[in-house]
């Protein structure tokens, strides 16, 4: 009996993991872009609770298991990212704004979950294009 894994889990972890890593970061940058007038100092302070929380989505849900997948995979990770984000960014002082939230949580979903989309539409099409 042969056995192949999902398209998914032949893929390496590591873009998987840049390209959420890439999500904060964007969403850290452009937030500091437009709010913030010191660049260096700002990128340390906002990034860290959004990084921290996306690093305890990786490891709580088993990404690397099968990191492309939308659910539960994705939506488990951008779901963590932005409720420990928030969270850590609220304990740490940085204060928390519903508008804030709110923007948080469209931005990283489009992106967190945006790329995992692209990616399962081209394994369909993929997958449809091999001959039967």
């Amino acid at each position: 009996m042969i056995t192949t894994a999902p398209a998914s889990r032949t893929a390496p972890v590591w873009p998987a993991a840049v390209a959420d890593a890439v999500a904060v970061l964007a969403f850290t940058l452009i937030g500091i872009a437009s709010h913030d007038g010191s660049f260096l100092s700002a990128l340390g302070r906002v990034v860290w609770p959004f990084a921290l929380a996306a690093a305890i989505g990786w490891v709580w849900t088993r990404a690397w298991q099968d990191p492309a997948r939308i659910w539960p995979t994705g939506v488990l990770i951008w779901f963590t990212t932005v409720i420990g984000g928030l969270v850590l960014r609220g304990v740490s002082g940085q204060g928390l704004a519903w508008s804030f939230a709110l923007v948080t949580t469209i931005f990283l979903a489009i992106t967190m979950l945006g790329w995992r989309g692209l990616v399962a539409a081209l394994r369909r099409n993929q997958a449809g294009a091999k001959p039967s």
